[in-house]
């Protein structure tokens, strides 16, 4: 029995290691307790452009791509897998939809920094242009492997900060509670669960191994990987921001 594609791409090792993406020193620094307000801020603020812009303009990309055919029994195979895609892909679409609001919310509850202070970031910029660029051009393959790709991703990151959260030495950061809740939010059994069934669906394209959209998949994995890791700030990066702003409000003055 040949192995699942998930668990292949998973088990590759690509250009930019994968502990790049799921264990950055930004990840360190939240589950450690001394991420600055101000650096998560930046950070949450770039999570909403993807997700409240980009993301659901790729999952429309998506459904609009789903194969139906009108050669397929309503009661056949292939109408309930593309119909059970369906419905994951519009949960995706309620659950980023609720996530807009969650960081609304926390950035509020938690007296963040304003998101509308900080500018697109270019790692923004990549990421949110590679969304577009599958969605557009990429086979119905294509899109659901950089789908799964970006949340396994994500999911194993917030996992790795979890597993730091009770290594806090000292007083943490004022950032330390919306972390905590942000933690929960994206390492739930439900998160979890919605990685897990994308898993599923992916496996069960039945993409040939060494056919073109194996590759391809192998390829997605890889710049998905690289996209992940560059969209994590860096430390430092929000006061560099911060004095750009503040030299430029200087200038008009």
């Amino acid at each position: 029995m040949s192995v699942p594609l998930t668990t292949h791409l998973a088990s590759l090792s690509t250009p930019r290691p994968y502990s790049a993406a799921t264990e950055h020193a930004f990840l360190t620094a939240a589950g450690t307790g001394v991420l600055p307000a101000p650096l998560l801020s930046l950070y949450l603020s770039q999570d909403r452009i993807y997700a409240a812009h980009a993301y659901p303009r790729f999952l429309g990309h998506l459904l609009t791509h789903v194969p139906f055919s009108s050669l397929h029994a309503p009661d056949s195979p292939e109408e309930r897998f593309h119909s059970e895609i369906v419905g994951v892909l519009a949960d995706a679409l309620q659950n980023v939809q609720r996530e807009v609001g969650l960081f609304a919310d926390i950035e509020k509850k938690y007296t963040l920094p304003s998101f509308a202070g900080w500018r697109e970031r270019k790692a923004t910029r990549d990421y949110t242009a590679e969304l577009a660029r599958v969605g557009a051009f990429g086979s119905f393959e294509d899109g659901l492997v950089f789908l799964w790709a970006m949340e396994r991703v994500y999911l194993d990151a917030w996992m790795y900060a979890k597993s730091l959260l009770g290594n806090v030495q000292g007083e943490p950061s004022p950032a330390f509670s919306a972390v905590k809740e942000l933690v929960g939010n994206w390492t739930s059994p439900e998160f979890v669960k919605f990685v897990d069934g994308l898993a599923d669906l992916v496996d069960r394209l039945h993409i040939v191994p060494g056919s073109a959209a194996f590759i391809c998949a192998e390829e997605i994995w890889a710049r998905v990987v690289e996209l992940e890791e560059a969209f994590w700030p860096i430390d430092g990066e929000e006061s560099t921001v911060l004095a750009h702003k503040l030299l430029a409000s200087t200038d008009l003055t």
